[in-house]
């Protein structure tokens, strides 16, 4: 089994891919408001949730997540998110 490690400069995202027959991986960021623990902060965390399970799934699928275009829309989503919450 190979593993592959892909590190972003991009809210501290590093993506670990594994496998080969059944591709999958994980992910970590500093997306996450640790500071917070009202409804706001949790909906933002939810958030942040499903923008880095997007990350991963994209990055499983091939696509290149380093690419600055990407990670542009990447700093979008979450600034999004910051003014939504």
């Amino acid at each position: 089994m190979s593993t592959r490690t892909i590190k972003t400069n991009c809210f501290g995202i590093v993506v670990t891919l594994t496998g080969e027959r059944l591709p999958g991986g994980t992910i970590t960021s500093d997306l996450h408001d640790t500071e917070e623990t009202d409804h706001d902060a949790q909906l933002y965390n939810a958030a942040m949730d499903a923008i880095e399970a997007m990350i991963l799934a994209q990055a499983v699928a091939g696509v290149d997540i380093t690419e600055p275009k990407y990670l542009e829309g990447i700093e979008i989503a979450v600034q999004s998110c910051a003014v939504k919450f």
